[in-house]
């Protein structure tokens, strides 16, 4: 090839831009843009010989693409992540790039709805276990009082990268049982819907702030939360637990009318259960059979 003459990729530098472009994808896992690669090599000519590497290499140096790292926060010896985001992208939607099908929930997804004025320091993305059979064995008293008096369980799965940390969790399988696109500020998330977020909230407090935050977007969900839709997805997400009784107590606590937290109190009141984990000093709501933390 003559010396100054440009590239192959150079001259397809245009289309290759158009193409990311007209994509409306802000954020590529490595794996996509290598397919992005093999589907496009031939329309835009590029070498045989041309790698995902250099490719992306080139993009780097010669487009908006920018490299980001997510280095893994609670294990720093393991390799993390690499993304690739194409011009601004939120932090929201490089948590949903973390795992194929995620979507934000908890305290993101609290945020998200406007039931909070604190700024997310964590973003939770959830990805979804496979499917298992039910956990096995009759629920007891005993049961409830050994599991609830040790700490809750949280993931490790931490990533962090320009000062904003990531939370994956492993949750449940559910089919993304109410699970949403919600446009915020100009970009599409998949999100939990305002009554499966109040619930997950209610079962894993420490993920949206622990229980006051928990109350308070109870409170600011008061008058656009659908009880029967609320009803509808605890039934279907099958706890074993009676976290109907902790949803129950927020909603009474936040001031909704009687005949909505009734409807809980319908499904049963057959354990003394918890308003959260590892509670050292706690009260006990008689109307809930419920221990709370001392003076909530």
């Amino acid at each position: 090839m003559p010396r100054g003459r440009p590239s192959r990729i150079e001259i397809a530098r245009p289309d290759i831009l158009r193409f990311f472009e007209d994509s409306g994808q802000k954020v590529f896992r490595p794996e996509e843009c290598a397919r992005i690669l093999a589907r496009k090599r031939s329309d835009w000519r590029l070498a045989v010989r041309t790698s995902s590497s250099e490719f992306v290499g080139f993009l780097c140096r010669r487009s908006p693409l920018r490299e980001l790292r997510l280095a893994r926060a609670n294990h720093p010896g393991e390799p993390g992540l690499v993304r690739y985001i194409w011009g601004k992208a939120s932090p929201f939607l490089i948590a949903l790039s973390i795992r194929e099908n995620a979507y934000l929930c908890h305290g993101t997804a609290v945020f998200l709805y406007g039931l909070t004025d604190q700024l997310p320091r964590t973003i939770y993305v959830n990805h979804e276990q496979a499917s298992k059979p039910r956990a096995r064995g009759a629920l007891s008293q005993e049961r409830i009082h050994y599991a609830f008096r040790q700490k809750q369980r949280q993931s490790n799965q931490l990533f962090q990268s320009e000062n904003v940390r990531f939370l994956l969790l492993s949750g449940k399988s559910t089919g993304r049982l109410e699970v949403a696109p919600l446009v915020f500020d100009g970009e599409e998330l998949s999100v939990t819907k305002l009554e499966r977020t109040l619930i997950d909230i209610a079962v894993r407090p420490a993920y949206a702030g622990g229980v006051y935050q928990v109350l308070e977007a109870y409170r600011r969900a008061r008058e656009r939360i659908s009880v029967a839709i609320l009803l509808a997805t605890l039934r279907k997400l099958d706890y074993v637990y009676p976290y109907h009784q902790a949803i129950g107590f927020y909603m009474q606590r936040a001031g909704y009318d009687a005949k909505q937290y009734e409807r809980l109190r319908k499904l049963g009141l057959e354990y003394d259960f918890y308003l959260a984990h590892d509670v050292r000093a706690r009260d006990y709501d008689s109307r809930w059979r419920l221990f709370v933390p001392k003076g909530f």
